[in-house]
């Protein structure tokens, strides 16, 4: 059966209405649906709407605060601390970079760290929240289980710990770079097993290093670092930067959030702000930026390669597509939502 489609105000209002349903007040839960249903809209489906009956089973077992109200903790002129409360990720997230931008207007760079935070969404929402301020954005986290084990190891010690950046451009779109340090995120992962499709060869393997394409099966496996040993030491270094460096879990200190719903995860993030105008003229970093995207889009392609991609333009048609048609909702995710809703006697997702 196809995916039926929804507006993206409808997606927003229906993700609003379950967390107040399940106890969020209104303000923060309209500002968590605005980021979940803006993560839908840009095709990133497994940090989306997705999530919802996941988040609202974790408040109702007590191992996420409905109410929670992060705040500022510790702060310097470039830099600050936020503790989330232990609430939804993306509030606390959000007001990290919302800090960065604030710090960096008037220092040049501000880097943000979060603790005590949950799962935020894609990465890339909170560096094009800095990117649309007008700045340059960079977002790490360190994912919210363990899927990867050190380069030649079987012990799962890290995540899939992604990184964002988003690069404001003049007349081109900005350049957005949103990857996890695995070849694959485990949201996808879990979107493959719900739709009953199996995953490509090359994101997991068993323990005994075969390939691994079964998602019923991937609590089994291992997933694979992006250029071996080189993904294994970048998904290291980004878990230290937003999780040890902020007292954020890291490494055996990280709750699997798919299989504990009563146990805080104390995740932890970060969001960097760079200024241009402390390094030059914007107008002018943005023509170069400009004229970069152009040489490469236009740079001689490979037998059949119909087009160079920069990094985002997929994710900006995917948004305009899904503005015009709706966010497509599978009938496995359809269910859940339904039942959900039901459960908590919120209004029903139209369509």
């Amino acid at each position: 059966m196809a995916a039926a489609t929804v507006s993206h105000q409808h997606l927003r209002d229906f993700i609003a209405g379950v967390y107040r349903a399940a106890g969020v007040p209104e303000a923060q839960a309209g500002i968590v649906a605005g980021l979940m249903a803006q993560a839908d809209l840009i095709g990133a489906d497994g940090h989306g709407v997705f999530r919802l009956p996941q988040y609202v089973r974790r408040i109702r077992a007590g191992g996420m605060n409905a109410t929670a109200v992060p705040r500022i903790v510790q702060e310097r002129p470039g830099a600050a601390l936020v503790d989330g409360d232990n609430g939804l990720g993306h509030l606390a997230t959000r007001l990290a970079a919302e800090t960065a931008i604030a710090k960096a207007r008037t220092q040049g760079v501000a880097w943000c760290g979060v603790r005590n935070g949950n799962h935020a969404g894609p990465a890339s929402l909170y560096a094009r929240m800095v990117q649309e301020a007008g700045m340059i954005g960079l977002y790490l986290a360190v994912g919210s289980a363990n899927h990867l084990p050190p380069w030649g190891g079987l012990e799962l010690l890290l995540s899939t710990n992604p990184i964002a950046v988003a690069v404001p451009a003049g007349e081109e779109p900005p350049v957005v770079l949103d990857m996890a340090t695995t070849v694959a995120a485990y949201g996808k992962v879990k979107v493959k097993a719900q739709r009953g499709e199996a995953m490509p060869e090359g994101w997991m393997i068993d323990r005994e290093g075969r390939p691994l394409t079964d998602p019923a099966r991937a609590n089994e496996g291992l997933l694979l670092p992006i250029g071996g040993y080189k993904g294994y030491g970048l998904a290291l270094i980004f878990g230290l930067l937003a999780g040890t460096l902020n007292g954020a879990a890291m490494g055996r200190d990280v709750v699997d959030f798919n299989a504990d719903d009563t146990t805080v995860t104390n995740t932890g993030q970060a969001v960097l702000a760079i200024d241009i105008a402390a390094f030059g003229d914007p107008a002018a970093f943005r023509a170069q930026v400009d004229a970069l995207a152009r040489d490469i889009r236009g740079s001689a392609r490979l037998p059949g390669v119909d087009r160079i991609w920069l990094p985002g333009e997929q994710s900006r048609l995917t948004r305009l597509r899904r503005e015009a048609e709706g966010v497509p909702i599978p009938p496995a995710l359809r269910a859940q939502l339904d039942a959900l809703a039901a459960e908590l006697g919120a209004a029903l997702l139209p369509g």
